[in-house]
């Protein structure tokens, strides 16, 4: 039996509290002044900052600080093992990145009158945190029902290294990438292969380097990492960029 194809075990919300306590790991963002600063937002003012500027990752980063406590629990009781856990706990940010992208805020409150069938007019600055936290434990549900995770030995991921919000970001970054500063990094951060090996392979592969040249390119795939990073993410995770 193959663990990928198990299914996913998910349990309803209220049956988080019946089970026993997950501890949930502290994210040092959330407490840099960036982060903080933005504690007096609302949820909907918070969604719409996120949606109106694309090219900014605090909004998302404090969303994540919001709630990452009750998604955590939740994959953490549906999932046995911590490290395919941890690895869903990021998978599960990195779709509602995505959903949130395209989140219709007066819908998370909006009913169609029964009568007329048309939805009342609704003040997004009116939405409560309740109502988005449903909204983001029913969209990671279906996430996580929908997930076949990868066999333990399988997964690279580690949730100390880089929290859901700075992994998207690094991930989108590394997408921009030349395909031989990604290759390079990736074998470097993922694989934890030295010049050397690189080297090794990518002669393999029919490009000869030297190790001196898997350096330079594994420096240059560095810069340009942090160049294709959004300013305020850079801030944010400075300490965890400089290791």
């Amino acid at each position: 039996m193959q663990l990928q194809n198990l299914p996913v075990q998910t349990l309803p919300v209220q049956t988080l509290k019946a089970r026993s306590v997950v501890r949930v790991p502290q994210f040092p963002e959330c407490q840099h002044p960036i982060i903080q600063a933005l504690s007096e937002e609302t949820d909907a003012q918070l969604i719409e900052l996120f949606q109106n500027h694309p090219t900014q990752g605090q909004y998302f980063v404090a969303i994540f600080c919001r709630y990452h406590s009750i998604i955590y629990r939740l994959i953490h009781q549906a999932v046995r093992s911590p490290v395919q856990a941890d690895y869903l706990f990021a998978m599960v940010w990195k779709h509602l990145h995505h959903q949130l992208q395209g989140l219709n805020i007066s819908g998370l409150i909006s009913q169609p009158d029964s009568e007329t069938g048309q939805s009342p007019t609704v003040n997004p600055d009116n939405i409560s945190s309740s109502q988005l936290q449903s909204w983001l434990v029913e969209t990671a549900q279906a996430c996580i029902t929908q997930t076949e995770l990868p066999p333990v030995e399988s997964i690279h991921y580690s949730l100390s290294e880089a929290s859901p919000p700075f992994l998207y970001y690094l991930e989108q970054s590394l997408e921009r990438l030349s395909p031989l500063h990604r290759l390079v990094v990736l074998m470097t951060q993922t694989f934890r292969w030295n010049a050397i090996r690189i080297a090794a392979y990518l002669q393999a592969e029919g490009t000869i380097v030297s190790e001196e040249d898997v350096k330079h390119t594994l420096s240059q795939g560095y810069q340009s990492l942090i160049a294709e990073l959004p300013d305020d993410i850079c801030e944010i995770y400075a300490l965890q960029l400089l290791r």
